[in-house]
């Protein structure tokens, strides 16, 4: 199945791409599809995020980047799939990993749409907690748009069996929660994405403070009260 075909369905085609995941039609060459592009997006996004630092930078971003999502992506499906289980949902795991990765997958799409702004900025602008704080506010963007598709395709897929709106409702903001707090730390974990200037290359960063402690200190720092690295 054509990569891009699989892209153009989920965007303009939604309705019936849902409905294919709900009667398991070619789950596999979907999955590997939205799997291809996602994993190509992402790192083409994370080439723009390290290209503020060094070549090194700009190569290690574009390997985690990718990593970060998926790894997030296989901790959480399991989540999902029981909180379903919870509420009588009769999709299988496959159902929900392809739905998942539909989501996974509008969110690299829109990162890589929204790259040459990105790029806009680094070139015209050289305060790196500024980028950060941009890139974080894209990669928000993104994420909600996706997660959006996520609430549309569990409506689609799931049938009678679970408990109404209220309960699929329910599991969907319950995962994203999970999802969210899992995906922050993974990001935290596997840092940096942007080399600080001044800093040499580093793969990762020695674990200490958290994700939000961080972000709040950029913007500290960007208004004048802080400096952080």
């Amino acid at each position: 199945m054509n990569n891009l075909a699989v892209i153009e369905t989920i965007l303009r085609n939604r309705r019936r791409f849902f409905a294919e995941i709900r009667q398991g039609i070619d789950l596999k060459p979907k999955m590997r599809a939205m799997l291809i592009s996602s994993v190509t997006f992402f790192a083409l996004y994370g080439m723009v995020m390290g290209s503020t630092h060094s070549l090194w930078q700009t190569l290690g971003s574009a390997v985690k980047l990718p990593l970060l999502f998926l790894a997030t992506l296989i901790i959480c499906s399991p989540t999902l799939y029981f909180f379903n289980l919870i509420f009588g949902s009769n999709q299988s795991l496959t159902q929900n990993f392809c739905l998942i990765l539909t989501a996974i997958t509008v969110t690299a799409v829109l990162l890589l749409s929204l790259a040459p702004i990105v790029l806009f900025f680094l070139l015209t602008t050289s305060n790196y907690q500024f980028f950060k704080l941009l890139n974080v506010g894209v990669f928000a963007i993104a994420s909600a748009i996706g997660v959006r598709f996520l609430g549309q395709g569990m409506e689609s897929v799931s049938a009678g069996g679970q408990e109404g709106g209220c309960g699929r409702r329910a599991v969907m903001w319950l995962w994203i929660t999970v999802y969210a707090f899992v995906g922050s730390q993974m990001a935290w974990t596997l840092r940096p994405f942007i080399g600080a200037p001044g800093l040499k290359f580093e793969l990762l960063r020695q674990l200490g403070g958290n994700f939000y402690t961080n972000i709040f200190a950029s913007i500290g720092e960007l208004l004048g009260f802080v400096i952080v690295r």
